[in-house]
């Protein structure tokens, strides 16, 4: 790994810890009944007002109104929410700082919560934020937190008043604090260009991971920490390696000939769990990364590839031709009681588990079509999400609300590939493009940055 690699891993990590106090200076918390129902299919965006947080100008008022815009981005995105304008506002921030709402002039403009808050920097260059919540329609305050970090970490900041405001209204955590890991591509088909890259959920703090003169394939990260795995050929031969995004340490699980796709962590994150390649048959197998013990868990005529354990650990899915075509199946942590549980037409693979347990994600492929659905683990309630002429690599976000994956469209400009990132919500709703600035694949998204 080069010098100046090394050095942009580090600066992906976090620059200083946030702390949390709960003592804001706010009324008592009211439990007002103002609660987005997202168990239901199409869920219209709820109204909400988010004014620039208060400061005491300078930087500070410049910082607030960038926190301000940064939350108002995360809720929109989501599709849960509709932000206002607000050149409409009928209170200024400052006015808000010093009381209560006027409830009267937040419901004319239609109104249903409202946000407001402030920013200040004390003589060690450490910035307090506090926000607070109402509930507009019942006139009660709802909820309000403090926030304080070095000023550098103000977006961070962001992101987290947007998870807790995402919580309070929907009674889910929310997945704005988090990154995304990705394979970077450029040039032409013939000689691709693979890098690894990482960037925060809405796009920003890109950074190159890898330089490019190695090719990277399938990132995944733990579920319980800042960590990824990723293949990498070296000696035209397939490694896997093991890197912690924050500390920038790095260490190679092994050479593995018979990989075609990075192992995925255990929930624990003590293991990882792959398929690998050995005198003719394709297996499953789990590697200890403490004692690097390996233990196979399938026997299989079939190809057995693509495993991902359930949240509890108890389960593991995968994909598997064993039937005669292109399943998934499921089994016990331990390999025993395989069972199928895809039956649809097409090919099915690429199984991963959402973070709840409540649903599997999928790609399909039926003739020349992809695309990306989901099915409970008992087999019921298959779902198709998106489709296209090449749809692949769904990724959960850590609250199992949304999955990204990537469209590799045809480019007409003799490249061969135009692969771009997408979100989308379980309901198969607010399909979005996450912006890259390179053709992008194989997304893997973080759990809650700690």
């Amino acid at each position: 790994m080069t010098t100046k690699t090394r050095l942009l891993l580090k600066l992906a990590g976090l620059t200083g810890a946030l702390l949390l106090s709960l003592g804001v200076a706010a009324p008592q918390e009211a439990r007002a009944e103002l609660r987005i129902d997202i168990t239901r299919g199409v869920v219209e965006p709820l109204p909400i007002a988010i004014t620039s947080f208060a400061g005491a100008g300078g930087r500070d008022a410049q910082t607030g109104a960038d926190i301000a815009k940064v939350i108002s981005a995360d809720l929109e995105r989501s599709g849960l929410f509709r932000p206002l304008d607000p050149r409409g506002f009928l209170q200024t921030p400052e006015q808000l700082r010093a009381g209560d709402p006027r409830y009267q002039d937040w419901k004319a403009l239609g109104a249903q919560a409202l946000v407001a808050g402030n920013t200040t920097t004390g003589s060690d260059g450490r910035m307090k934020v506090d926000f607070r919540l109402w509930d507009i329609a019942s006139s009660q305050y709802m909820h309000g937190l403090s926030y304080t970090a070095p000023v550098q970490e103000w977006r961070r900041i962001a992101h987290i008043v947007a998870d807790a405001i995402y919580k309070r209204l929907t009674g889910e955590d929310g997945y704005f604090d988090t990154r995304i890991v990705y394979v970077a591509e450029s040039g032409p088909a013939n000689v691709r260009k693979k890098q690894l890259a990482i960037m925060d959920q809405d796009s920003e703090n890109h950074q190159f991971l890898t330089d490019g003169q190695s090719l990277v394939l399938t990132p995944r990260f733990s579920p319980t920490t800042q960590e990824i795995t990723y293949m990498s050929y070296f000696n035209k031969k397939p490694r896997v390696y093991l890197f912690n995004i924050d500390t920038g340490r790095q260490e190679v699980l092994g050479d593995f000939p018979g990989m075609t796709f990075a192992p995925r962590f255990s929930p624990d994150g003590n293991r990882v769990i792959m398929s690998m390649a050995q005198n003719g048959n394709t297996d499953i197998y789990t590697l200890d990364l403490r004692t690097r013990r390996q233990t196979q868990l399938t026997d299989s005529p079939g190809i057995d590839t693509a495993p991902s354990y359930s949240p509890d650990g108890q389960r593991i899915v995968f994909e598997s031709d064993r039937g005669g075509s292109q399943q998934l199946y499921l089994m016990g942590a331990d390999g025993s009681g395989v069972k199928r549980l895809s039956f649809g037409e097409g090919r099915y693979g690429t199984p991963v588990w959402s973070p709840r347990g409540d649903l599997i994600a999928f790609t399909r492929q039926r003739g020349s079509s992809f695309a990306v659905g989901v099915i409970r683990p008992d087999g019921s309630g298959e779902r198709i999400l998106s489709e296209g002429y090449h749809v692949e690599g769904p990724t959960w976000a850590p609250n199992g609300r949304v999955l990204m994956f990537f469209k590799d469209l045809p480019s007409g400009d003799g490249r061969g590939r135009n692969a771009k990132l997408y979100s989308i919500d379980i309901t198969g709703a607010n399909e979005r493009r996450v912006s890259t600035p390179l053709d992008a694949s194989d997304p893997a998204w973080s759990p809650l940055i700690p």
